[in-house]
């Protein structure tokens, strides 16, 4: 679940792992049952913090999928249906 309580601690670790790790990541959210707009709010964050040094997408299943394309962010996010799909685009990267 990210929501509102998960969110901030979130927000944090992933934050700190796109400024210190790698430039290409791949952010795999496919056991997430739920995401709230806080969790939205906190994708949107990480995925413009991560354009300012490489990449980021995002896997997931179809129950986030759905969440994010209500707010058509589907395209900004990045959002890939697995992990192989995510690193196959990163070695074309």
């Amino acid at each position: 679940m990210l929501d509102a309580f998960s969110e901030p601690t979130f927000r944090k670790v992933i934050g700190k792992y796109i400024e210190e790790g790698p430039i290409h990541i791949i952010l795999d959210l496919s056991q997430i049952d739920f995401v709230d707009s806080s969790g939205l709010g906190a994708l949107v964050q990480l995925a413009k913090l991560a354009q300012s040094r490489g990449t980021l997408q995002i896997v997931t299943n179809a129950r986030v999928t759905q969440t994010v394309k209500l707010v058509r962010l589907e395209q900004f996010l990045s959002l890939r249906p697995s992990v192989a799909v995510a690193l196959e685009n990163t070695k074309q990267a």
